[in-house]
């Protein structure tokens, strides 16, 4: 299959500038101005951007276990809607991706089911080293440690188990940073300030600044002493910024952070309006944490943009604050809300794709994705800046049917999705009569 893309304005590396594609396959064969050849389809990318596919290194698709809420065919369906190409699963899932069995049993459901490229996390808890040690760098993104609150026994809380997985890990270890006995120590008092009965408003409080500048610097620690490369999601405070550093380039960095569309775009000031549909862990705090992220994000201190979409049902969300979960679904509206953020002037569209195409592929070490070169492969994404449109129940494609974004109207639209050369999305319509490739890492 030759696809030939004529006339896009292409964001890579830094540059905007028009060119031709001509795919080839599953990879990008030419980039030049003015391609002459045969092909089985020419897309007419006159006023288009195009652009890397986003790589989005963190969300919860919800398969096995949690289907009720979404699954990796729907999910993924979305996420190619909304320009990503490539997504990292996380290991709370029912079963929780504990030993080596369960991790390829995923892999195996996605190689069916998933609509974009797929890779999934190794889960660690404080009992399973020894499966965590036989993981492979060469198809596997990273470790997973939630040093917070978490699913079941996925809280790694043991001093001894967390120095020997940096100790020994041989690959990334990526990390949510929350410290448990904080936590606990806030409910206790907002539970004798309010009861049971506590407003959405205390989330920020209850999941605090301290909470997460205190598992975040262990991490850092831990990392600093054992040389372990370290990867720290979805920060929310001012206050972590500090820990991070933005001296030397991307791929020389042994410790990298990323913030999540989320924390970037909600603040408290929000709770009043959205509730727990903005309940996230780490929770939405203060306009000034907002302002500071996205300021750390162009200076260097975070490297990657992600979404941690987590989704649930409807009917989780409208419970009381204590039985609501946290998280929500953004796969599908990550890249059009960086995208208005260009509109708005706060970022270039140089910027989002090098924080949400090209640096996950370096900090994972993504074989051949990620970038707009000869030889790579084609996960590319079409976008218009200037079409406005408006979300809403019958554009949303999550399976929970919701979105926090909801009356929110966006300037840019996806207009074509390509993974690995196959056109999956096009102007609304689908294609799924291929499947994504399991990412694999040059390690």
């Amino acid at each position: 299959m030759r696809i030939l893309i004529k006339n896009a304005q292409i964001v890579n590396e830094g540059k905007v500038y028009k060119s031709d594609v001509l795919v080839e396959d599953k990879i990008i064969k030419e980039i030049s101005f003015d391609i002459k050849t045969d092909t089985d389809q020419i897309i007419n990318a006159k006023g288009l951007y195009l652009l890397p596919g986003v790589i989005d290194d963190q969300v919860h698709f919800r398969e096995p276990g949690l289907t009720h809420k979404a699954n990796i065919y729907t999910e993924s369906r979305a996420a190619v809607a909304g320009g990503i190409t490539s997504f990292m699963d996380m290991p709370n899932t029912n079963p929780q991706t504990l030993t080596q069995k369960l991790l390829e049993e995923k892999c195996q459901i996605a190689s069916e089911k998933s609509i974009a490229n797929y890779s999934f996390f190794m889960g660690a808890s404080n009992d399973n080293l020894e499966e965590v040690l036989k993981t492979n760098p060469e198809n596997v993104g990273a470790i997973k440690i939630f040093m917070g609150s978490s699913t079941g026994n996925m809280l790694v809380d043991n001093k001894e188990v967390l120095e020997d997985i940096f100790k020994k890990s041989p690959m990334l270890i990526a990390v949510h940073c929350e410290d448990e006995a904080t936590i606990q120590e806030n409910i206790r008092k907002v539970k004798k300030q309010f009861g049971e009965d506590v407003p959405i408003s205390e989330h920020p409080k209850i999941r605090s600044v301290d909470a997460c500048y205190k598992s975040s610097s262990i991490a850092v620690e831990l990392a600093k002493k054992h040389n372990t490369r370290l990867h720290v999601f979805h920060l929310s405070t001012a206050k972590e910024i500090e820990l991070f550093d933005n001296s030397i380039p991307l791929k020389d960095k042994r410790i990298t952070a990323e913030v999540c569309i989320h924390h970037l775009w909600f603040d408290e000031s929000k709770y009043e309006e959205k509730g727990t549909f903005i309940k996230w862990n780490p929770a939405i705090k203060k306009e000034s944490d907002k302002t500071a992220l996205l300021q750390a994000l162009l200076d260097g201190k975070l490297d990657v943009i992600a979404t941690d979409h987590a989704p649930h049902t409807l009917e989780e969300k409208a419970n009381p604050y204590f039985k609501a979960p946290s998280g929500g679904p953004l796969v599908q509206h990550a890249l059009p809300a960086m995208l208005k953020f260009v509109h708005q002037g706060k970022i270039s569209l140089e910027k989002v794709v090098e924080k949400m195409c090209h640096n996950p592929a370096i900090c994972f070490k993504v074989e051949k994705r990620g970038f707009i070169k000869e030889g790579y492969f084609a996960d590319l994404v079409l976008v218009n800046l200037n079409n406005p449109w408006e979300v809403n129940k019958e554009n949303i494609l999550y399976k929970c049917g919701w979105s926090p974004f909801e009356g929110e109207t966006f300037n840019a639209q996806i207009t074509h999705t390509l993974v690995n050369g196959h056109i999956v999305y096009e102007y609304g319509n689908f294609d799924e009569s291929k499947r994504g490739m399991r990412l694999t890492f040059e390690r």
